[in-house]
């Protein structure tokens, strides 16, 4: 397996399909708003446990918020 494959996300989509604010979603998994921004933009990659709780607080699967980018060329 390729460790090198960026993990990307679309916490943003469903942030935004949610209206639920970077703000509101960085209080209620106990980070900071830039901590959000800079998971979004794909800046910071969040340990375990963080990503779960994000996981909880959008109400979705892991597999349905990360994913890897399979062609990290293609931008």
């Amino acid at each position: 397996m390729n460790t090198e494959l960026p993990l990307k996300n679309n916490i943003k989509d469903v942030r935004l399909d949610l209206n639920i604010t970077q703000a509101d979603l960085a209080e209620t998994v106990g980070v900071s708003r830039n901590t959000i921004v800079s998971i979004e933009n794909g800046k910071y990659t969040p340990n375990a446990k963080l990503a779960l709780l994000i996981c909880i607080a959008l109400e979705k699967k892991f597999e349905e918020l990360f994913f890897f980018d399979s062609d990290p060329d293609a931008e």
